[in-house]
């Protein structure tokens, strides 16, 4: 296609007729593979004759062709375009890309990003050839705007990855430094000459970023670039040109300039100029840069932030730069020392102003309130912020030079506070006391511990704090709120003060400012987790939820979220008769979120996806506090299926894990699992086998729960069949070689659900299953998921041993597999503690499988194999019953701690814990007691750590919390009675067994048949108890 014909087309692209737009489209889409297409939309975009639309199309176009094609993400997919057409390509772009406008060069800039990083340095050699050629010739914008590019590919590589650097420093900093060194000398330099060293600075920062290149190491060389950089710094910023608007200026190429000069210097101060943080190699570069540059940029810094003091303008972002540099000096004594004698001034005079209410402050309160709420709660704002930058000095300087600073700063600030006080009330520094009341909220953690401030904080409170709640000037009020709810924790010797403070935060989410409103929220999850009488709050427990979650209707804000959440787990089953309004509420807000953050995608405002999580976390906090009531599951349920059936698909991938939490809850605490419900099932199953394997551990709990609580629909039901797709998810899962042992774990966990659920009703799937496990145990390397699949053999010989043995005769590998286990069991660390099945359900599972096979009759079980199993059995019920005993202990303990006053919820045991599984203890509580903690433990139990250690424990923390139904079945009972009914059954082989047991296996199964005795008694015992418990 010749070129007036593609620009109709593109021309055609812009109509306002979609049909026209649509078949413009089409036609682009049929040509884009084309021979030299292109090319030929090169040449338009560079094309000054034709209409700048036109171009502007085409660059887009080829922008977004390129990005996709020129190297394809998925590695077996052959790029379309031809090797003559790439040719070509590159040849030309980096002369075009000098010649375009800058609307157009952005788009060329995004080309030649993505290709020089799939092409250099292999299929572009001559890259760097061009560039250094172009360094010394007329084209040295072209030259430094595509040498960025290529610097920025390699500015967060390091080791080999970082090697073609070391070349591009050779080749370059020579030609690079000497135009550095001509543009500073340059007198009166245009806006022009700013461009090019800022594109000198960038180069530079992303070759330094995380190593210094070699060729830096050379002194002179160093001294030659900090020269320079030193130069930038201290020259003042030309006053001719600049914009007068805020937003222009600090944009303007000459701050720009000063902006990367400050963050090129602190990056080496802070990387590579630190003694402490360097490697012994670069410790002579650290020292040198201290010694000889580290006190005049210091210095620099400081004569820099002179300029606002008088009333001249730095950029937010520079202030934020030299103010970190500052923080990074306060602690190195040599740097201290410098900065002493202009400490007053500094901290009087720029930092406490910097704190305070200033003027764009007001004017973003008074014209955009909720963009005020947003740059305040919002922690990439807080990377540029003059206030964060001082609040952060101020907190470092305290900490590392508290006791010649603390008492200094503590007495201006009260100062300003009394002063406060003395003015009228139509001249009070309204802006001044809120700077004051900003610095002792930062401070907060530093004088609740230091003499004698601690002792005075609550009449500081009462007495310059709590006044604010009803000053006339809203940033006040807001700056009241927030600094109450720093120390609502303090102790407060009058509890009148905490219920004062409480109302006034309180009664601050009525305030007719959106700011105070905010700020009062986020104070009340301080003074609720804080107070000690709830009768305080309960009264007011409807007005503060509405208020609420008007709020939420109004501010998309995580940290409003956080407070429902503390509200809630506070109160819990009182917050019943809210729960579904709260619910109901919240699904509407967590909509809301959702369509702003995909409206926002493209942006860079995380607040509503975050606001988004933070509702579905809600959700679960009060589906947790309600979970003794299941009535409540089946009245939220239809407010909530919308959300799990959305995002259990692609769209929810950002909140899956929060969603897969609530479907969990769901399935467990509800009376029964409704067929809607179940219509979740194959959306987890399409997500697994699809892209959310990462996730596999938190949809295992899902999948059980529908498998214990519903078994008799997932037996039966055949439309769809659900035996069938979880044995597909399985196998498929299980066969995959590209999945490591970490990540599959949960499927033999859902394997043993369905064994031990369904005892007698899926015969047709042991051989399988079994097939499956037996084939990826012997690829399986990592020790615990080798425990997890033998277990899936013991739950199979559990669930029918004859049949599970049968199987593994027709497998042809019986024999290997009993010889492994066997092994496996009885192997042993140095220090004689167990390799293998090291929680008690693990020790369990085996136990029940192997006794399962002591009731096989003799010609399925030789003697010598039975003699075999017999004296295995035994070993493994002492580990238990001594595992099971320690654990009590420890409990014991526990609950020892608990009455001297130590606060232990009881379910975060910690990973290698050995606690009790539920297997006799809990059976005299109440059914519903433990739910939620068992609830909470799944994920944790099925979810072990990626450590890979054969010395770990970490894959071992006992699911001590799983419920499943052996919690029912005693190994040791279930031992003797087997042994009885062989006794019976066959007098003459328990005979020759017990014949031919040496003397410690007769001592064990002494022992094991005294404990058995005892457990009947004590679960009689518990049975008598649990009647009584619930006759009364």
């Amino acid at each position: 296609m010749d070129l007036p014909s593609l620009a109709l087309i593109l021309r055609a692209a812009l109509s306002p007729n979609p049909d026209e737009r649509k078949a413009a489209e089409d036609s682009l889409n049929q040509i884009q593979f084309t021979p030299q297409h292109t090319v030929r939309l090169l040449q338009i975009i560079v094309d000054g004759n034709c209409d700048m639309a036109v171009r502007q199309v085409a660059s887009i176009h080829f922008k977004n062709f390129i990005a996709k094609n020129w190297s394809p993400h998925d590695p077996e997919e052959h790029s379309k375009i031809s090797p003559a057409d790439k040719a070509l390509v590159r040849e030309n772009i980096l002369v075009f890309v000098v010649q375009v406008p800058p609307l157009l060069r952005v788009q060329l800039g995004e080309c030649l990003k993505t290709i020089i990083h799939a092409d250099y340095p292999e299929q572009w050699p001559g890259l760097l050839h061009w560039v250094k050629h172009n360094l010394q010739d007329q084209q040295i914008y072209g030259a430094l705007f595509v040498l960025r590019i290529l610097a920025r590919k390699y500015e967060f590589k390091s080791d080999d990855e970082r090697t073609p650097v070391h070349q591009i420093v050779e080749e370059t900093f020579p030609p690079l430094l000497n135009i550095f060194n001509k543009l500073v000398q340059i007198p009166n330099p245009s806006i022009d000459v700013a461009e090019l060293i800022k594109l000198i600075c960038k180069i530079f920062w992303s070759s330094i970023y995380l190593e210094i290149p070699k060729q830096l190491f050379e002194p002179s060389l160093f001294n030659a670039w900090m020269l320079l950089f030193l130069n930038i710094l201290e020259r003042p910023v030309p006053i001719e040109g600049q914009p007068a608007d805020p937003d222009q200026r600090k944009s303007w190429g000459w701050w720009k300039v000063k902006k990367w000069t400050v963050h090129i210097l602190n990056r080496l101060y802070t990387r590579f100029g630190d003694m402490r943080l360097q490697n012994p190699e670069n410790k002579a570069f650290a020292l040198m840069f201290q010694k000889n540059y580290a006190g005049k940029i210091l210095e620099c810094h400081l004569n820099l932030l002179n300029v606002i003091r008088a009333g001249g303008y730095l950029p937010d972002r520079v202030i934020n730069l030299v103010l970190q540099y500052l923080s990074n000096s306060v602690s190195k004594s040599s740097m201290y020392q410098l900065l002493q004698p202009r400490l007053d001034v500094l901290l009087f005079e720029i930092i406490f102003p910097l704190m305070c209410f200033n003027d764009n402050d007001q004017r973003l309160w008074d014209e955009d309130p909720h963009e005020y709420v947003r740059k305040g709660y919002d922690i990439i704002e807080d990377l540029y912020s003059p206030r964060t930058a001082a609040m952060d000095f101020v907190s470092e300087l305290v900490r590392k030079r508290g006791k010649e600073n603390l008492q200094k700063f503590i007495q201006f600030v009260v100062e300003i506070l009394k002063r406060y006080d003395d003015y009228p009330l139509e001249h009070k520094p309204y802006r001044q006391k809120d700077g004051a009341l900003l610095a002792i909220g930062a401070l907060c953690d530093k004088l609740k511990q230091t003499a004698p401030y601690k002792s005075e904080l609550e009449r500081m409170l009462v007495q310059y704090v709590f006044s604010e709640f009803n000053s006339p000037a809203g940033h006040l009020r807001a700056k009241a709120a927030w600094v109450a709810g720093q120390y609502a924790h303090i102790n407060f010797s009058d509890q009148n003060n905490f219920r004062k403070a409480l109302h006034s935060v309180v009664a601050g989410l009525r305030d007719p400012e959106l700011p105070v409103r905010v700020d009062s929220v986020f104070a009340l999850r301080s003074f609720v987790e804080a107070c000690k009488d709830l009768g305080e709050i309960r009264p007011i427990l409807p007005q503060l939820l509405d208020e609420f979650f008007k709020l939420m209707n109004e501010v998309e804000n995580e940290d409003l979220v956080f407070t429902l959440e503390t509200i809630v787990d506070k109160f819990g089953e009182e917050m019943a008769p809210y729960a579904f309004g709260l619910c109901q509420n919240l699904a509407a807000a967590f909509w809301k979120c959702m369509s702003t953050a995909e409206a926002d995608e493209e942006g860079d405002d995380p607040g509503g996806a975050l606001a988004a999580v933070g509702c579905l976390r809600a959700i679960s906090t009060i589906l947790e506090s309600v979970s003794r009531l299941p009535h409540l599951f089946s009245q939220i349920e239809p407010t909530l299926l919308p959300i799990m059936r959305r995002m259990l698909t692609t769209d929810g991938q950002e909140v899956f894990e929060e969603v897969l939490e609530i479907v969990s809850y769901m399935t467990f605490f509800s009376p029964t699992i409704s067929l809607d419900m179940w219509s979740l099932w194959p959306l987890m199953m399409e997500a697994l086998s699809d892209w959310a394997i990462d996730f596999f551990p938190n949809i295992l709990v899902p999948l059980d729960n529908y498998i214990s609580r519903s078994t008799a629909h997932f037996l039966t039901c055949k439309d769809p069949d659900y035996q069938q797709s979880l044995w597909k998810m399985i196998s498929c899962i299980m066969a995959d070689n590209n999945l490591e042992d970490g990540d599959i774990e949960p499927a033999p966990k859902l394997i043993e659900v369905v064994f031990q659920n369904c005892k007698g009703q899926v015969d047709q799937w042991i051989e399988p299953y079994l097939r499956i496990t037996v084939e990826r145990l012997r690829r399986a390397e990592k020790p615990y998921f080798k425990c997890l699949l033998m277990q899936v053999i013991a739950n199979a010989l559990y669930y029918n041993p004859s049949l599970a043995l049968s199987v593994l005769h027709q497998l042809g590998v019986s024999a290997e597999i009993f010889t492994l286990w066997f092994q496996m069991i009885q192997q042993v660390k140095r220090s004689g503690v167990r390799t293998n099945f090291k929680r008690e359900h693990d020790k369990k599972v085996c136990c029940l499988g192997l006794t399962s096979l002591l009731s096989l009759p003799a010609d399925q079980l030789p003697v010598e194999a039975l003699g075999r199993v017999f004296r295995v059995t035994l070993e493994l019920l002492a580990a238990y019953k001594e595992q099971v005993a320690e654990a009590a202990k420890e409990d014991e303990a526990e609950d020892d701690d608990e009455m001297d006053g130590f606060d232990s919820d009881g379910e975060d045991e910690g990973e290698g814990s050995d606690k009790e599984m539920g297997v006799d203890e809990d059976e005299g509580d109440d059914a519903d007691s433990n739910h939620l903690s068992r609830l909470a433990a799944r994920a944790k139990a099925f979810r072990p750590t990626d450590e890979d250690d054969d010395e770990s424990d970490d894959d071992y923390s006992d699911d001590e919390e799983l419920q499943s139904p052996i919690d029912e079945v005693d190994p040791f009972i279930l031992f003797v009675d087997t042994v009885k009914v062989m006794q019976a059954s066959d007098p003459l082989r328990f005979q020759n067994l017990s014949q031919t047991l040496e003397f410690q296996y007769q001592a064990l199964a002494n022992g094991v048949a005294q404990h058995a005795d005892q457990r009947r008694v004590e679960i009689e015992k518990e049975k008598m108890e649990k009647a009584a418990a619930a006759s009364s």
